[in-house]
């Protein structure tokens, strides 16, 4: 092995998310070199599934890259997952065993908000089946809602759909206007509020978040109390982004599978406020993995 051959590095940036992970191999100059998906890696189904998912993503893009065992030792990691809040988590995850040269860990907002911003301050605002803000600013981690549906995550795809059926139940009662949006609802429970009892008992926030596109179509429509919904929903996600800025945070970014459908229901000073991200969550990590070099 050549001294030239042992200074090589590679930079590993992984995002595992309740729906997916994602794996990104960069060599020193930025350029991609393999790439890899996997399922779900969030700590809610335990750290061993989480990381074998991890795992997976990242042997993938190992494999894509065509590194040797040798090279995996040179390779930097960041990973941003989901859940890594939870009591025990990040030391779990540090206890477990690699062949990197580093690995450090973050949640996956604060991943995104890192490739959002190049790694320099800034805050993020994601609307997608749950809601959070989450910033950085001057080594300081802002946080603002986020705290879980139904307690939390106000104006995300959950509490699109919650309101929906919560008002579809009143208007079959009598209580408010029967629209269209409603009567669709209704017609999802087959008319009768038992079932909808039913489903409530067992429905998770990707369940109610299930309704928001019904919802927004509506709203696109002209319908009267999906349009008050989503302005609502639009409402509470201005309060997000305003209150970051009050944090201090020097720029904000929308993100999230509901970021463009709301974006035109927000208020017109949140809208000229926002700006576009530079990266993904993957390339958050990717910084992440860098700052290994930087620090040592």
């Amino acid at each position: 092995m050549t001294a030239a051959s042992r200074n090589v590095r590679y930079f590993l940036g992984i995002d595992g998310g309740g729906t997916g992970c994602r794996a990104r191999i960069e060599d020193a100059e930025g350029t991609v070199i393999g790439q890899g998906l996997s399922g779900p890696a969030t700590t809610r189904l335990g750290i061993a599934e989480a990381w074998a998912s991890i795992s997976r993503a990242f042997e993938a893009a190992i494999d894509e890259a065509g590194l040797s065992a040798a090279d995996v030792g040179r390779i930097h990691a960041g990973v941003g997952l989901a859940g890594i809040g939870r009591k025990g988590a990040l030391d779990a995850l540090k206890a477990i065993g690699h062949s990197f040269a580093s690995i450090d860990f973050v949640s996956d907002g604060e991943g995104a908000c890192l490739g959002a911003h190049s790694g320099r301050d800034g805050a993020i605002v994601i609307a997608g089946t749950g809601s959070i803000g989450l910033g950085l600013v001057e080594g300081r981690l802002l946080r603002v809602g986020g705290y879980g549906f139904p307690i939390s995550d106000e104006g995300s795809g959950a509490y699109l759909g919650l309101k929906a059926v919560q008002l579809a139940l009143r208007a079959h009662d009598g209580r408010e206007q029967k629209t269209a949006l409603l009567a669709e609802i209704m017609q999802r429970f087959q008319s009768d509020p038992m079932e909808a009892v039913a489903w409530m008992d067992r429905a998770s926030a990707t369940d109610y978040a299930s309704l928001a596109p019904m919802v927004l179509r509506h709203a696109d429509q002209g319908d009267a109390v999906a349009r008050r919904i989503v302005q609502n929903a639009a409402g509470h996600i201005d309060t997000l982004v305003r209150t970051l800025f009050e944090k201090g945070a020097p720029r904000v970014c929308l993100l999230g599978g509901l970021a463009s459908p709301l974006e035109p229901w927000l208020s017109p000073d949140v809208r000229r406020r926002l700006k576009p991200i530079d990266g993904d969550a993957v390339s958050g990590a990717i910084i992440l993995a860098r700052r290994a070099i930087r620090n040592s």
